[in-house]
């Protein structure tokens, strides 16, 4: 699994952390675990494979918010309580 991870700015209530999710799922209908946090100014989800960047930063652009930075890194998921 891979997690991919997104700087975005812009996002201002519930509604635009929405609005980023339904723009991600749009862009990569693999995504698993779709999350955006107004708070953190960034969003985050799971795929199997890799991921075309810049198309998702054009998804993200064109609903009117700002993808500043996208990062993506291996995952390992975690067992029960975070246990191995």
């Amino acid at each position: 699994m891979i997690k991919t991870t997104m700087k975005i700015d812009g996002m201002m209530c519930g509604m635009c952390e929405a609005h980023v999710c339904g723009a991600i799922r749009k862009a990569v209908p693999t995504a698993r675990k779709v999350v955006a946090s107004k708070s953190k100014k960034e969003a985050s989800f799971l795929t199997e494979e890799t991921v075309d960047i810049d198309s998702l930063k054009t998804a993200i652009d064109a609903t009117g918010y700002s993808c500043l930075d996208v990062e993506s890194s291996p995952y390992k998921k975690k067992g029960l309580f975070g246990w191995r």
